[in-house]
């Protein structure tokens, strides 16, 4: 549905309720069979490569303890490895191991499986957009990325 141009707080608003509203939507009926946390870890731990727990934490918004936990479940299942921090010896990173990878993809496609029929039913003219518009979402998050960077550095 077409609905003109509107202030930019209101489009940001729209945006992070329906970006959130579909992620939700597609994971509760992909019938995925991990715990939520565990699935967004993994996306996470992909997104970033290797990082520490408190990083991690914070990309997150848990506490260091909790990670901590998270981390150690997907541990055991053989999805995710410690491995000292090069940079500090002190420090441990925590990364994706194949297995992790192959659970996530397998995550992945089942959430773009389910949400396959629902973009088909879209108006020719609203699937053409859609590649334009995960382009936009992609810059966005880059630029969002680049401004955290930017915070924490002036910090």
């Amino acid at each position: 549905m077409y609905v003109g141009l509107m202030p930019l707080d209101q489009s940001a608003d729209r945006l992070l309720r329906a970006s959130a509203r579909l992620s939700r939507w597609a994971t509760r009926h992909a019938s995925i069979d991990i715990p939520y946390a565990q699935a967004r870890l993994l996306a996470l731990m992909d997104d970033h490569g290797p990082m520490r727990i408190t990083a991690l934490a914070e990309h997150d918004n848990t506490s260091q303890p909790t990670m901590t936990t998270q981390v150690q479940r997907l541990v055991d299942q053989g999805w995710a490895r410690r491995q000292p921090d090069p940079v500090d010896a002190r420090a441990t990173l925590a990364s994706l191991t194949p297995s992790g990878q192959r659970e996530l993809d397998r995550l992945r496609a089942a959430r773009e499986a389910t949400l396959a029929p629902v973009l088909a039913r879209l108006h020719p003219t609203q699937r053409a957009a859609v590649p334009a518009a995960v382009a936009v979402l992609e810059a966005l998050l880059a630029a969002a990325a680049d401004e955290s960077t930017a915070t924490r550095q002036e910090a």
